[in-house]
Protein backbone atom coordinates (compact mmCIF):
# COMPACT_ATOMS: atom_id res chain seq x y z
CA UNK A 1 0.00 0.00 0.00
CA UNK A 2 1.35 3.32 -0.77
CA UNK A 3 2.36 5.73 1.71
CA UNK A 4 0.96 9.13 2.18
CA UNK A 5 3.16 11.74 3.50
CA UNK A 6 0.90 14.87 2.96
CA UNK A 7 0.72 15.64 -0.58
CA UNK A 8 3.35 13.39 -1.45
CA UNK A 9 2.53 9.51 -2.25
CA UNK A 10 5.25 7.07 -2.23
CA UNK A 11 5.53 3.37 -4.10
CA UNK A 12 7.46 0.91 -2.79
CA UNK A 13 8.98 -2.03 -5.03
CA UNK A 14 6.32 -4.17 -3.67
CA UNK A 15 3.51 -1.81 -4.17
CA UNK A 16 4.76 -0.97 -7.78
CA UNK A 17 5.11 -4.64 -8.29
CA UNK A 18 1.46 -5.44 -7.88
CA UNK A 19 0.17 -2.51 -9.83
CA UNK A 20 2.11 -3.00 -12.46
CA UNK A 21 3.07 -6.55 -12.37
CA UNK A 22 6.23 -5.61 -13.07
CA UNK A 23 8.89 -7.92 -11.01
CA UNK A 24 10.92 -6.77 -7.97
CA UNK A 25 14.15 -7.55 -9.40
CA UNK A 26 13.70 -5.60 -12.60
CA UNK A 27 12.25 -2.79 -10.38
CA UNK A 28 14.65 -2.57 -8.68
CA UNK A 29 17.28 -2.78 -11.66
CA UNK A 30 15.40 -0.03 -13.17
CA UNK A 31 16.32 2.11 -9.99
CA UNK A 32 19.80 1.41 -9.79
CA UNK A 33 20.17 2.16 -12.94
CA UNK A 34 18.42 5.72 -13.20
CA UNK A 35 15.73 4.17 -15.74
CA UNK A 36 13.38 4.77 -12.66
CA UNK A 37 14.02 7.58 -10.83
CA UNK A 38 13.30 6.87 -6.95
CA UNK A 39 15.36 7.23 -3.64
CA UNK A 40 16.39 3.97 -1.43
CA UNK A 41 15.52 5.04 2.32
CA UNK A 42 16.94 2.51 4.49
CA UNK A 43 16.97 -1.21 2.63
CA UNK A 44 13.77 -0.15 0.86
CA UNK A 45 12.67 2.26 -2.59
CA UNK A 46 10.36 4.68 -2.89
CA UNK A 47 9.13 5.94 -6.31
CA UNK A 48 6.69 9.09 -6.18
CA UNK A 49 4.26 9.52 -8.78
CA UNK A 50 5.78 11.82 -10.91
CA UNK A 51 8.72 9.81 -11.30
CA UNK A 52 6.13 7.29 -12.91
CA UNK A 53 4.89 9.57 -15.36
CA UNK A 54 8.21 10.64 -16.44
CA UNK A 55 9.33 7.29 -16.98
CA UNK A 56 6.30 6.14 -19.43
CA UNK A 57 6.40 10.11 -20.95
CA UNK A 58 10.09 9.82 -21.37
CA UNK A 59 10.96 8.10 -25.18
CA UNK A 60 11.74 5.13 -25.07
CA UNK A 61 15.54 3.47 -27.08
CA UNK A 62 14.66 1.40 -30.14
CA UNK A 63 15.40 -2.24 -29.21
CA UNK A 64 18.04 -2.51 -32.40
CA UNK A 65 19.60 1.20 -31.36
CA UNK A 66 23.16 0.25 -29.77
CA UNK A 67 22.58 3.66 -27.70
CA UNK A 68 25.25 3.58 -24.99
CA UNK A 69 25.40 6.68 -22.73
CA UNK A 70 27.56 5.18 -19.91
CA UNK A 71 30.23 2.54 -20.69
CA UNK A 72 32.30 2.45 -17.64
CA UNK A 73 33.95 -1.09 -18.34
CA UNK A 74 34.63 -3.95 -16.19
CA UNK A 75 32.13 -5.99 -14.40
CA UNK A 76 29.46 -5.81 -12.32
CA UNK A 77 28.18 -8.18 -9.69
CA UNK A 78 24.45 -9.90 -9.34
CA UNK A 79 24.06 -11.63 -5.94
CA UNK A 80 20.95 -13.75 -6.20
CA UNK A 81 19.13 -16.79 -4.66
CA UNK A 82 19.20 -19.91 -6.06
CA UNK A 83 15.67 -21.19 -4.61
CA UNK A 84 11.94 -20.65 -3.82
CA UNK A 85 13.59 -20.17 -0.25
CA UNK A 86 15.47 -16.72 -1.26
CA UNK A 87 14.35 -14.89 -4.61
CA UNK A 88 15.75 -11.63 -3.50
CA UNK A 89 18.32 -10.22 -6.22
CA UNK A 90 21.26 -7.51 -5.26
CA UNK A 91 24.11 -5.72 -7.83
CA UNK A 92 27.04 -4.67 -6.80
CA UNK A 93 29.60 -2.84 -8.97
CA UNK A 94 32.54 -3.98 -7.01
CA UNK A 95 33.72 -7.39 -5.10
CA UNK A 96 33.67 -5.52 -1.75
CA UNK A 97 30.12 -4.76 -2.18
CA UNK A 98 29.73 -8.45 -2.76
CA UNK A 99 31.59 -9.82 0.16
CA UNK A 100 29.28 -7.46 2.40
CA UNK A 101 26.03 -8.24 0.82
CA UNK A 102 26.97 -12.05 0.83
CA UNK A 103 28.57 -11.64 5.04
CA UNK A 104 24.99 -10.23 5.73
CA UNK A 105 22.86 -13.42 4.30
CA UNK A 106 21.81 -16.31 7.38
CA UNK A 107 22.61 -19.07 4.46
CA UNK A 108 25.43 -18.43 2.68
CA UNK A 109 24.63 -21.50 0.42
CA UNK A 110 21.42 -20.01 -1.15
CA UNK A 111 23.37 -17.78 -2.93
CA UNK A 112 25.45 -17.20 -6.13
CA UNK A 113 27.48 -14.40 -7.65
CA UNK A 114 26.44 -13.73 -11.21
CA UNK A 115 29.84 -11.83 -12.97
CA UNK A 116 28.38 -9.73 -15.63
CA UNK A 117 30.13 -7.78 -18.50
CA UNK A 118 29.01 -3.67 -18.00
CA UNK A 119 30.05 -3.42 -21.75
CA UNK A 120 28.47 -6.48 -23.29
CA UNK A 121 25.74 -7.14 -20.57
CA UNK A 122 26.48 -10.83 -21.07
CA UNK A 123 27.49 -12.71 -17.80
CA UNK A 124 30.85 -14.13 -17.97
CA UNK A 125 30.73 -16.76 -14.91
CA UNK A 126 28.13 -17.81 -12.37
CA UNK A 127 29.89 -18.39 -8.89
CA UNK A 128 28.57 -20.24 -5.70
CA UNK A 129 28.43 -17.94 -2.89
CA UNK A 130 30.54 -20.21 -0.89
CA UNK A 131 33.45 -19.74 -3.42
CA UNK A 132 32.95 -16.35 -4.30
CA UNK A 133 33.93 -15.74 -0.99
CA UNK A 134 36.70 -18.23 -0.54
CA UNK A 135 38.19 -16.50 -4.12
CA UNK A 136 37.57 -13.09 -2.72
CA UNK A 137 37.39 -12.67 0.71
CA UNK A 138 40.90 -13.83 2.16
CA UNK A 139 42.46 -11.35 4.52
Amino acid sequence: MPKNIGDLTLYSVDDLHEILGISKMTLRTYLREGRLRGRKLGVSWYVTEEAIREYFDEPQAESGSTQKTKSSGGRRYIVQGINDLVSETEECDTIEQVISTLKEQAIISLFQVQVVDRDTNEITEIIKARDFLDQYAKA
